[in-house]
């Protein structure tokens, strides 16, 4: 058969991918990664083709005249929340021109909201939760005109009755090992110096070691709505041989490991970190981690295996509120971390959150107090998206806190984020202006300057400067309107 993978046309830089779909304020794009994964599992059976719409600039016209060249038997449809609307008007519009194209909507929304999707006649099947093994069956029932009730974790109409099939069982870490690279897909269909991360050197490649996270944190999606909370992890020969992989025939300057939380074994950071140093590979590295996952000694063995840089989601200098959300952290935790990281010479790109439950002006003050006091070296700052299928959610809306309950009005007109929730004690617009307030004063001021040249004074001085200069110039653009 042939599948045509789309990221659909929606804003510019827009990422389905990330973990706050928005339109970044630094310059980030994100690859299409889940996309991405699918195709790598399909192509070993089928003929396919990866469109990136967002990264391309391409318009809907741009797409309907690609999938005629293509012709294929299966369109997939990436979507996120914030997007879906637009992503159901995208196959709308494929549908009009090419009506026998199989249409599958696919995303963190298909897992919530499958049965109002297909009330939309252009979508023919939603794939819920993970789906990359789900397309693969799909797509292997649909060429034999078999039944598509054989297909666990999809959605479907019957004689015009929506018929949700058994979910499908997340994947095991023996099935990630037999997914072939995913850096070959991106060689292969797309280009690698469309993306950026702002955290990273420039260009960069985003790739999975695990899936699924064991932590409860309240707010995140991906737990939530797509990979689950089982934890499953490739072996760690398979992530050393992908990244002699991308050695030999990338000229990537950071590989970065998109996992929840690549640190919660101790264990296996210290195999693959031996690994890496045994068998003299050499490409840098960055990696998601909690602050209470890592000691100082796993982060120095990190460092000599040629690991760059730790995003950390810190969310809160409250305690109570790192309680509310369940994040399994406390505030000494994230001193101490940020303490050893520097120790072990490792950049912290620190991430807090405004707008979480029992957030007040008063609680803002202390969050600013620890972000002054551990002093990251990338400081990221959004506001509170509850997420539909969070516990977070729920909880704003069992407290009449949302402003809309429809994700499609999360962004503003430009594609960034803007707060749909309210408090009494403190507003959607205050918080916006405050998560603005604290970036433009972490940035512009003087006490910045030393966290710049701290990163610019270390190995791949030129690249890190290009990608502070670059990520400066879009926030700065960003700020001033």
């Amino acid at each position: 058969m042939k599948i045509y993978l789309l990221n659909p046309p929606y804003f510019p830089h827009f990422g389905r991918s990330a973990r706050w779909q928005d339109t970044g304020r630094a310059g980030t794009l994100y690859y299409p990664i889940w996309l991405s994964y699918a195709t790598a599992l399909l192509e070993q059976e089928h003929e396919t083709r990866l469109v990136d719409a967002p990264a391309w600039n391409w318009k809907i016209e741009d797409v309907i005249d690609d999938i005629g060249k293509f012709d294929p038997d299966i369109l997939v449809i990436d979507s996120s929340f914030p997007s879906l609307n637009n992503d159901i008007s995208v196959a709308e519009a494929v549908k009009d021109s090419y009506p026998a194209i199989t249409t599958v909507l696919v995303g963190p929304p298909a897992s919530q909201y499958a049965a109002q999707i297909l009330k939309h006649a252009a979508i023919d099947i939603v794939v819920r939760w993970e789906y990359d093994f789900t397309l693969r069956e799909l797509a292997r029932v649909l060429e034999d005109a078999g039944d598509l009730s054989s297909v666990k974790g999809i959605s479907y109409r019957v004689n015009g009755q929506v018929v949700h099939n058994p979910d499908r069982e997340f994947s095991t870490s023996a099935d990630l090992d037999t997914i072939p690279f995913v850096s070959k897909v991106y060689k292969k269909y797309l280009h690698i110096e469309d993306y950026f991360l702002g955290q990273s050197l420039y260009p960069e490649v985003q790739i999975f070691t695990g899936r699924g996270c064991p932590n409860q944190c309240t707010f995140c999606a991906w737990p939530q709505t797509l990979t689950g909370r089982k934890y499953r992890v490739r072996s760690i020969a398979s992530v050393l041989d992908e990244l002699a992989w991308i050695e030999a025939n990338l000229k990537v300057k950071e590989v970065f490991f998109e996992d929840d939380t690549f640190t919660i074994s101790k264990e296996r950071v210290m195999e693959f970190c031996k690994g890496y140093q045994e068998r003299g590979l050499s490409v840098t590295w960055s990696c998601n981690a909690r602050a209470n996952t890592l000691d100082l000694e796993t982060m120095q063995a990190m460092k000599k295996a040629n690991c760059r840089l730790l995003i950390a989601g810190y969310e809160s200098g409250v305690d109570s509120i790192l309680q509310a959300i369940k994040k399994g952290i406390t505030t000494d935790q994230i001193r101490t971390f940020a303490e050893n990281a520097r120790k072990a010479g490792l950049l912290v790109h620190g991430d807090f959150i405004i707008g979480l439950p029992g957030e007040t002006k008063e609680t803002i003050e202390q969050t600013k107090k620890l972000i002054r006091e551990v002093r990251p070296d990338i400081l990221q700052v959004a506001v509170a998206s509850p997420f539909p299928g969070t516990e977070f959610y729920v909880w704003c809306k069992g407290n009449g806190y949302l402003l809309t309950d429809d994700p499609n009005e999360y962004l503003d007109d430009e594609g960034h984020q803007k707060a749909i929730l309210s408090y009494p004690a403190l507003s959607n617009e205050e918080m916006v202006r405050e998560a603005n307030e604290i970036l433009r004063g972490y940035y512009l001021s003087p006490g910045y300057v030393p966290l710049a040249m701290r990163q610019v004074c270390r190995k791949n001085a030129v690249a890190e400067v290009k990608r502070l200069w670059f990520s400066t110039k879009m926030f700065l653009g960003y700020v001033s309107k």
